[in-house]
């Protein structure tokens, strides 16, 4: 169904992959920008936001560039329906430690609201793939793994921008969320629960006499409430479910005729049904059983539970139980006398320790290094503010002592800038001495990082990583440890959490992954492989946009081998940190 218009949302990918939605406010002011001019390269957060003071969005090559540590990371435009939670700027957001909250991905956003006001006590959100339930009768988040509960809300907040034009695929999990019911078709709930009661309507009655049951279901316009007289809330139904496992199966097993096994159509009705109670049971953390379909040509998500097994066994599916694949992130134990030297590096380990800020010179006088005085600027806009050049900067409240009208172009990238907008960009980053250029990322200057102490071993192990068995591995193990945070950290004299170490990560022991070695070496030096920002937690430390291999022997969750495209890749990610072989030449 094609729409006449759709609220449109700006989203960032963090570095687990999911896209974080900006505020509305930011949306707007990128819509803005872009209304302006279609050829606008480059949109200044911080106009609107001066918590994003930092960053940039490039719309040329659709990355957001964090101007004080030159991190990347790639940026979408979305559509969702204009009756959808963005489109009437209803926020969902979950309390994490220390009080503060957080808010959804906007696809959960959107899924959370249509459950909401159809009135369903609760939601499963495993199908968009969070392994949480919601539940709106207590108003907490449940973790499927481990029943941990956290609070959530909902709040209103500015509608995104709305556009019009014809827009095809939305990024919503139902087609017509929220919609009046004239104005929409109707809409069946995909929850688990209400597609097993429906592939199961008309098929034998259960020995219990009882059929699941669900909630009455609505669409509304108006956001209300959950009503007082709902259904038990998810973890009693998931409990009772569970209690029932085995009259379920036999209840599944029963409402299966022979003539009704041997179609293709009853084929994909079992495996629908597999999927739905399979939701279900791994929601309340039954031991599940993988799952293989030995023709090979439909596999079965190794997540089923082992009753999805038995249904297609009736359906006629060759299967066999498997063990789930064995994830390796160690190696065998390795003995003192096995581990050996890297050849052309001489010492086995290298330490950071707190540097504490020097104070240098003046901003204006740094940046006049790498500019070139512009008497005469072009009739276009500054990338930083979107000013014309030949206008005061946008920033001009923010240095009021210094000149607004200087231009400069940068000595070796040509770009050209407003002189206030490249120190207040500079203002907002570690004033190390170095300067990026916003536009090209150029490094001008040597680039340093705000890595907490810690240290750095790294050695030969005899054993092969999968794709290298031509060659030994090197070893690197990544140390640090909770502490205070330092001038040059986001939150100086707050505390900073490091979880996860010491981390241990791999490399082939032949002349590439030798000459990356060396490059992260250089980039421990200068404080670039770890930074203090949020992960699953705030204030803690992460990885700073340069991917290392922590998985050993396999690949299940990307982090390993075989990657013949990794070495090539993290030399890529490197350079952009202004880590290159030229570097390397430099330092020796």
């Amino acid at each position: 169904m094609l729409l006449e218009s759709a609220a449109v949302v700006w989203e960032w990918r963090n570095e687990r992959g999911r896209w974080r939605p900006y505020s509305p406010l930011v949306s707007h002011h990128i819509e803005s920008v872009i209304g302006v001019s279609s050829r606008v390269p480059c949109v200044a957060l911080g106009r609107v936001d001066e918590a994003l003071l930092p960053y940039v969005l490039d719309l040329q090559s659709m990355q957001q560039f964090r101007q004080d540590t030159g991190t990347i990371r790639p940026v979408q435009r979305s559509y969702y329906h204009p009756f959808s939670a963005p489109g009437r700027g209803v926020v969902w957001e979950w309390e994490a430690d220390g009080g503060m909250w957080t808010p959804y991905d906007m696809e959960i956003a959107v899924a959370i609201q249509q459950a909401f006001e159809r009135q369903q006590s609760w939601i499963d959100l495993t199908p968009v793939g969070f392994c949480y339930i919601i539940d709106f009768t207590t108003m907490v988040q449940v973790n499927c793994q481990t029943q941990r509960k956290r609070r959530l809300r909902w709040r209103l907040d500015l509608a995104y921008p709305l556009l019009t034009g014809s827009f095809p695929k939305l990024q919503s999990w139902l087609a017509s969320p929220g919609l009046p019911s004239k104005a929409a078709p109707k809409q069946s709930c995909a929850c688990p629960q209400c597609l097993l009661v429906k592939s199961l309507k008309g098929s034998a009655v259960s020995t219990t006499g009882s059929t699941p049951t669900h909630p009455r279901h609505r669409s509304i316009v108006d956001i209300k409430a959950p009503s007082a007289q709902t259904i038990r809330s998810p973890m009693q139904t998931l409990a009772t479910q569970v209690s029932r496992k085995q009259t379920t199966r036999r209840l599944t097993l029963t409402a299966v005729t022979p003539w009704e096994a041997k179609s293709e159509k009853s084929r994909r009705h079992l495996q629908r049904i597999a999927m739905a109670q399979s939701r279900v049971l791994i929601a309340a953390g039954v031991p599940t059983v993988p799952v293989k379909n030995v023709n090979g040509s439909s596999p079965v998500n190794p997540a089923l539970a082992g009753i999805t097994g038995i249904l297609m066994s009736a359906a006629g599916l060759p299967v066999c139980l498997m063990r789930p694949p064995k994830l390796i992130l160690h190696p065998p134990p390795v003995s003192k006398s096995e581990i050996k030297p890297i050849p052309g590096i001489s010492s086995t380990c290298r330490k950071i320790s707190r540097k504490q800020t020097k104070k240098g010179r003046k901003p204006e006088e740094v940046l006049k290094k790498y500019l070139q005085k512009v008497q005469s600027p072009l009739q276009e806009n500054c990338p930083l503010c979107m000013e014309h050049l030949s206008s005061p900067s946008g920033y001009k409240r923010l240095h009021p002592a210094v000149k607004s009208d200087l231009v400069g172009r940068l000595s070796r990238c040509g770009h050209v800038y407003h002189l206030l907008c490249l120190i207040t960009m500079y203002n907002t980053g570690k004033k190390d001495g170095s300067l990026q250029c916003p536009t090209c990322k150029m490094i001008y200057g040597v680039k340093t990082g705000i890595q907490p102490p810690g240290k750095m071993e790294y050695h030969i192990i005899p054993h092969s990583l999968p794709g290298h068995s031509d060659c030994d591995t090197i070893r690197i193990i990544y140390s640090i440890y909770s502490g205070l945070q330092g001038p040059e950290h986001p939150n100086p004299g707050k505390s900073f959490s490091a979880q996860g170490f010491p981390r241990h990560c791999y490399l082939p022991d032949n002349e590439q992954g030798r000459k990356v070695l060396r490059l992260l070496l250089l980039a421990w030096d200068r404080r670039l492989i770890f930074t203090i920002g949020t992960s699953s937690e705030s204030d803690t430390v992460i990885w700073n946009e340069i991917h290392h291999k922590t998985e050993f022997g396999s690949n299940l969750t990307g982090h390993g081998y075989p990657d013949p495209d990794y070495l090539d890749n993290v030399m890529s990610e490197l350079t952009t940190q202004g880590i290159t072989e030229e570097s390397l030449q430099e330092k020796d």
